[in-house]
């Protein structure tokens, strides 16, 4: 069996979106012939714990644990408490106190590309003595933390192991890059070191086609789509649904992607079907900002809300399963045209419609479309949310249950993978020949 080193940030028991990619794949690289080596951090910051997704670990996968500096230690000191904890997304947040902003620059114009920068050189030393030892047919780097592109460039150069750099997200495009408080000359870093890595990567993989272009236009290197996906044993157990009206949300929700149209449209269909408000449920499942919970209430809605916090993976693909309407609203910025996000594969595993709400010419809606999964709505355009929520409520007194969508095996992790391992076949056959 072939060897991958996977340098990812994020791992089990660490949860979230950010983990999902990488343990899917090593699940599903085996049966490939690929052995996964997941390099990662034994102490890192943890927005969240889900020991479920332990169990997607094969057994054979080499786990390598070293420890890392984390420059959010220092801003819980100062602080006081856990920022992590207290919103979505601290980069972004609207509303900062002044050492958030001070604490912000530091971070967008000393650690650059990142607060993981710490971990870049001793991991390189590290691994280059490991893989003496212990070696492996292609190196992969998963980012964000852009970070972890840095150590596998510098392992690939001083190994010659063919290096493919995962990009999960974008880089100097990523939506919130431009709320770093940069300086010209940090902006320049940023932009210097992510062309090295395009540049010296083997091979780049993007997960968005729209993400896919923009690299292409700014490297030679060749830019693969391998995009996230679901995992069908996820859903292999038939759940009962509870009989009521379910609007479901599942992961995080950031206050930048507020629909406070569909609340405006909910409240209203409420006054107009009495039915419907009797059996309207809208339940969060994920961390969310306090602004989300905040617009509801004021919707007049609150009598309807079932906020479960963060739960774990397996909970979460559960409350998917009994949605009669998945809620996935895109946040505000224009960069997320470009944005396929991870959960808007699960919700396609789990056969319920789903509401998309942001551009209706960007990456989610032509899945939307192509899938016939769902519809992306603009966030203003609160008439047209009516109209599909009161056809899904029409399904619903109908016991209709589900959605028909086209082909949509081609998300399947089991998929995704096979795409990866051709990757990572072909590097290995050219390093051959």
């Amino acid at each position: 069996m072939k060897r991958v080193l996977v340098i990812s940030y994020y791992w089990p028991p660490s949860g979230g979106s950010g983990v999902q990619r990488w343990v899917k794949f090593s699940k599903y690289l085996p049966a490939e012939g690929w052995q996964p080596v997941i390099y990662t951090p034994e102490n890192p910051e943890r927005q969240s714990f889900d020991r479920s997704l332990e169990a997607d670990v094969p057994s054979c996968a080499e786990i390598v644990k070293r420890p890392i500096t984390e420059i959010y230690s220092v801003y819980r000191n100062l602080t006081g408490k856990e920022a992590s904890k207290s919103e979505v997304n601290v980069v972004n947040h609207q509303k900062k106190s002044l050492v958030g902003r001070i604490m912000m620059w530091i971070r967008g114009n000393m650690f650059i590309p990142d607060p993981r920068v710490s971990w870049v050189k001793p991991s390189i030393k590290f691994l280059k003595e490991y893989l003496n030892e212990h070696p492996v047919d292609v190196i992969v780097s998963t980012g964000p933390p852009h970070s972890m592109h840095l150590i596998a460039k510098g392992v690939a150069k001083a190994t010659g192991i063919p290096w493919v750099a995962d990009f999960r997200d974008p880089w100097t495009k990523l939506f919130y890059f431009k709320h770093l408080h940069l300086s010209s000359s940090s902006r320049k870093k940023h932009e210097k070191l992510e062309k090295s890595v395009l540049d010296q990567a083997d091979t780049v993989v993007a997960v968005s086609p729209f993400v896919q272009e923009e690299f292409r236009q700014m490297t030679s290197t060749p830019v693969q789509l391998i995009t996230n996906g679901f995992d069908p044993d996820d859903f292999k157990d038939v759940e009962e649904k509870d009989g009521m009206f379910n609007l479901t949300h599942t992961g995080l929700f950031a206050s930048d992607g507020n629909p406070t149209m569909l609340w405006e449209a909910l409240s209203e269909l409420c006054g107009e079907i009495p039915l419907l408000k009797k059996f309207l449920r809208i339940r969060l499942c994920g961390k969310t900002d306090p602004q989300i919970t905040d617009s509801i209430k004021a919707a007049g809605l609150e009598g309807h809300l079932i906020d479960l916090g963060y739960q774990p993976h397996n909970i979460a693909t559960r409350e998917q399963m009994n949605a009669s309407v998945l809620l996935l609203p895109l946040r505000k910025e224009p960069e997320y045209r470009a944005t396929l996000p991870g959960k808007l594969f699960e919700y396609l595993g789990s056969l319920n419609p789903i509401l998309g709400i942001g551009q209706s010419d960007g990456a989610m809606a032509g899945i939307l479309s192509s899938t016939g999964a769902g519809k992306c709505i603009d966030w203003d355009e609160k008439d047209k949310i009516k109209d599909f929520i009161k056809e899904q409520w029409q399904r619903f007194v109908d016991e209709e249950s589900g959605v028909e969508p086209g082909n949509i095996l081609p998300y399947s992790r089991k998929s995704t993978a096979h795409q990866m391992a051709a990757l990572l076949d072909s590097l290995t056959e050219n390093k051959q020949h």
